[in-house]
């Protein structure tokens, strides 16, 4: 087993589901997550690899205000779904995402295996989280704790 700064990631425990409001977090209900960032501790970017099983999203549609966001697909097959229409990644294909660019995304898995992708973002404190399929908006802050409203403010 490697030691700092080594890592096998099959040894951080994977966090099944989302933080989103209950209302909102049936499409990544199966997803598991593994948090790598914080077992190596980084600060300045985040690291996740999530596993998707068949029918699972990686999030619901969504937008940064400030971060950029990357993702690599490592196994499998996803389908990347923007404003612009849906497109299949196969293993080996990626993705990005500039912050502040107004255009949803998020991954879903429509196959009949599992899919597994590599996810690194920056982390910005100001960042916001713009949900434009649904009546929620995420508030800045999210790595401490994620605080979830609807558009126009009010709680969820």
């Amino acid at each position: 087993m490697p030691k700092l700064p080594a890592l096998d990631p099959k040894t951080i425990d994977a966090r099944l589901g989302a933080s989103y409001p209950p209302e909102f977090a049936a499409s990544t209900a199966e997803r598991a997550k593994r948090v790598l960032t914080g077992a190596l501790g980084l600060t300045q970017f985040g690291v996740n690899i999530t596993e998707l099983p068949p029918g699972a999203a990686s999030a619901l549609k969504h937008w940064h205000s400030h971060e950029d966001e990357f993702v690599y697909v490592l196994s499998g097959e996803t389908v990347l779904v923007t404003d612009d229409g849906e497109q299949v990644l196969c293993a080996g294909m990626c993705a990005g995402f500039p912050g502040g660019v107004e255009k949803g995304h998020f991954f879903v898995n429509r196959s009949a295996a599992p899919a597994t992708i590599l996810e690194v973002g920056t982390r910005d404190d100001r960042d916001e989280g713009n949900y434009p399929d649904d009546d929620l908006h995420c508030l800045p802050g999210r790595y401490r704790n994620p605080q979830f409203t609807r558009k126009d403010g009010t709680p969820v």
